[in-house]
Parts: structure tokens; sequence; C-alpha cells
């Protein structure tokens, strides 16, 4: 039998064919520049960041994406960049088969705004510091008070159980965190104040509040009130 017969002639030279065709469209594209560069933000928030912001990083500085060649791309250096900045959770970059550069952009959950003396910061979603954001101002409870390493994770707990209930998220809109670490609540239409207690039973006392909210909104009798207290198992106690 011939080693060389036709058959194998020709299929060794269609299989070098392709590899050619396949690395000269590979190094073309590669050498191609982008078209344009595209930011898009997923999520319910309205943007902290703006997307000139986000472009600058996607570009890296230069005027125009145009002028950036796709062989000189580190999508994952440009991620990293991305993900470093404070206002964003997670990103995701790529680029399209027609050049387009595309960053799919979500945007950290502000829960909470605390004021710290003359500093004032968001806690976010996943109970970390966010800086203010000169685009948008979020509609969250406005804290005042020590948080440290001790109080964090159950304020973050908090916070979260506030943000993620449709009647607290709209109703609670302070929350001071007193020396002795028991937590006073403001509510937004009436001018009583929630006595919390400490940050233990803390779904419970909310469903409490909720169901005495709803009986007693029925005969206008929020407004005797000065202290709603939440402390007690199973009872909310007023004071007029």
């Amino acid at each position: 039998m011939k080693l060389f017969n036709w058959t194998n002639i020709r299929l060794v030279l269609m299989f070098s064919l392709v590899i050619f065709l396949f690395s000269f469209t590979s190094n073309r594209n590669n050498n191609r520049k982008l078209s344009k560069s595209v930011v898009v933000f997923v999520g319910d928030n309205a943007p902290f960041v703006d997307q000139e912001t986000v472009n600058k990083l996607l570009i890296e500085n230069n005027k125009d994406a145009k002028s950036i060649g796709k062989d000189k791309l580190d999508l994952n250096r440009l991620e990293k960049a991305l993900n470093a900045q404070e206002m964003i959770e997670k990103s995701d970059v790529f680029v399209s088969i027609d050049g387009v550069l595309k960053a799919v952009v979500k945007q950290k959950t502000p829960i909470a705004r605390v004021f710290d003396g003359d500093n004032s910061f968001y806690i976010d979603y996943e109970g970390n510091t966010m800086p203010l954001s000169a685009n948008f101002t979020a509609r969250v409870p406005l804290v005042s008070g020590e948080i440290n390493k001790k109080n964090s994770e159950k304020l973050a707990e908090l916070f979260r159980i506030i943000y993620d209930d449709a009647f607290l998220k709209k109703n609670i809109i302070g929350v001071q965190i007193m020396p002795n670490g028991s937590l006073k609540m403001l509510n937004r239409n009436y001018n009583y104040q929630i006595d919390f207690g400490g940050t233990i039973r803390m779904k419970a006392k909310f469903n409490n509040y909720k169901a005495f909210f709803q009986k007693a909104v029925l005969d206008s009798s929020l407004y005797k009130y000065k202290t709603i207290d939440l402390r007690f198992e199973q009872q909310v106690v007023c004071t007029k």
C-alpha cells in the first residue's frame, strides 16, 4: 500500500488550507479597530455612576474607541478596572462580532445612608460601604450613630429587611443607633418614635409593627402616639 497516495495528499492540502485561512482570518480580525464602545446598565437602580466614567475606563483614557485595535485589548483587565469602581458591583466586558466593545454593568444597591460627623456614605446590599453619587440620591433610611465591626453585620441585615419589604421601605425613613446599641426609628408620615430595641427578633418586631399599623390606621389613632415600643414579644406598647 502506498503511503502517499492522492487521497492522502488531498487531505493534507485541505487541512493545511483550513489552518492557513483560520490563521489569516484570526490575525486580520485582531488587527481591526473597534467600531465603538457601549455601556449597558442592568437592574432597577438609577445610574449612580455615569456612562462617561465607565467609557473612560473601557477605552483606557483614549479619546475614541475607534483608535484602539482589538489586539490591544485585555478584557480581563478591563473588567477588573470596572469592578474596582466603588459604585459597581459586577461587570461583563466583551467585543461583539461587529467590533463593538460592550460593558454590561450592575451597580451596587444602596440600602441605607449613614451620617458620621461630617462624613456621609451609603451601606450597600452586601453590607459594604459605598460613596455618595453626584448623579443620583437614593431614597433610603438615614442612619445616625456608630457602626462598627461588632454591630455592622446585624445592622446590614436590618437594612436589608427594610429594603426588601415594600411597606417598611416606604415608611421607615430614619434609624438612630443609641450608645447602648438599641435602635430608634422614624416613620415618614407620623411624628411618633419607634423604640425598636436591639437587633434581635427583627422580623418578628417588624411583623408586630405592621399588624399594629394596619389596625391603628383605620381609626386614625396613630396621630395620638408619641412612642411605639416593639421591644416586647407578641405585643406593641404605645405611649401618648
